[in-house]
């Protein structure tokens, strides 16, 4: 007995066992992908499809074997027209796939290795000012972090404005001399 493609309607190698339904399977599958991505717009669709339609093909394995090529491309036309149906009812047309706008989703925030790196930053800073003499790290956060003028920081300490340069001055100093190993450039005030 011999098989046929109901694609191309060449006859399929006679298989050892007519009843043979997974050699059945492996000769048509490339087939009814051709088949199907002629009908669909995309090469993935058309694998979906025909992996739909090989898998409901073998509730109708113990039918006679010279059935199983024109059932098989009736499951996939009904297959691909309920996916049509679908698409339409849900309105497929109108959604946006991640996937392919991926690029352009692009996140404001860091990556995960850059947030890593801005941490380790951080902590080598934090060890760093915390190893600047007391009175010369007040002064130097007063300034840069509660962004404090001179003059306003000496009211505040009841120092002069030159003690204060001063103090700004060798932190300033400090910090250059123990981040050089770690390439960062603090600006000059």
């Amino acid at each position: 007995m011999e098989l046929q493609s109901v694609e191309h309607g060449q006859p399929l190698p006679l298989l050892h066992d007519p009843s043979d339904f997974e050699a059945f399977v492996r000769i048509q599958r490339e087939g009814l992908v051709r088949f199907l991505r002629r009908r669909t717009p995309l090469e993935e669709d058309a694998q979906d499809l025909a992996q739909e339609s090989l898998a409901r093909l073998i509730r109708y394995r113990g039918h006679a074997p010279t059935a199983w090529a024109s059932l098989l491309y009736r499951i996939a036309i009904n297959a691909l027209n309920d996916r049509l149906r679908r698409a339409h009812t849900h309105r497929e047309a109108r959604h946006t796939t991640l996937d392919s706008d991926l690029a352009e989703l692009a996140s404001s925030e860091p990556s995960h290795e850059q947030r890593i790196a801005t941490q380790q930053e951080l902590a080598v800073l934090q060890h760093v000012l915390l190893g600047l003499p007391l009175r010369c790290r007040q002064i130097y956060l007063l300034n840069r972090i509660e962004g404090m003028s001179y003059t306003e920081i000496a009211d505040h300490c009841g120092i002069s404005v030159k003690a204060v340069e001063k103090h700004i001055s060798k932190a300033l100093k400090l910090l250059r001399a123990r981040l050089a190993p770690f390439n960062r450039e603090i600006p000059r005030p």
